[in-house]
């Protein structure tokens, strides 16, 4: 039987540090030959769910989507990092209690720290009226009650939030089972099984 892999669902502010996160988190696990691939929400914008509009019922129909990706990554082994703003508690829920191994990551900053962490200046067009219903301005975020793991980027580095989710994942056994590379096989030693 196939083991699971898990999701990890990074929710947060734009500017929290979720895509740093789960690029660097992305990295670790390729380090050590795990199966993983990250979901980020501004290319799953650009290819999954383009057209969609930034409506509650829009930005829900794109978390579901995500989260249906994720589903079935997850159940064939892989980690699967989601890096996406999901900004309602319910459709996170939905997911959290529809999946099967799900970890909810709450990465947490001021939304102060995350204006000034905005190269892009999108808080800045968002408070002037250039963007509407920005998540943190003039649309809601409902932070998570219960996640798994909160990374305080404002007061935690990077490496501090990623060892604490990687301690969390090993306490809790949520990592697969390592799969070995190809290019490792040739160093096994066969000798000693028997046919």
């Amino acid at each position: 039987m196939k083991q699971n892999g898990v999701i990890l669902w990074l929710t947060g502010l734009s500017g929290a540090g979720k895509t740093t996160i789960a690029q660097r988190l992305e990295n670790k696990f390729q380090e050590q030959a795990y199966l993983v691939e990250l979901l980020d929400g501004d290319v799953i914008r650009q290819n999954l769910s383009q057209g969609l509009s930034f409506t509650k019922e829009d930005r829900d129909i794109n978390v579901r989507r995500v989260g249906y990706v994720a589903n079935l990554l997850s159940r064939n082994g892989i980690i699967v990092i989601v890096s996406l703003i999901s900004p309602y508690r319910a459709v996170r829920d939905e997911l959290r209690y529809s999946s099967k191994n799900f970890v909810e990551i709450y990465v947490n900053a001021p939304i102060e720290v995350c204006e000034a962490r905005d190269v892009k200046g999108l808080y800045a067009k968002a408070r002037n009226g250039q963007i509407k219903s920005f998540t943190g301005i003039d649309h809601p975020y409902e932070e998570p009650l219960n996640p798994h793991i909160t990374c305080y980027t404002a007061k935690e580095t990077i490496d501090e939030s990623i060892a604490k989710i990687i301690n969390w994942l090993e306490k809790a056994n949520q990592l697969p089972e390592l799969v070995i590379p190809i290019n490792s096989r040739e160093n096994l030693n066969f000798s000693s099984l028997r046919i």
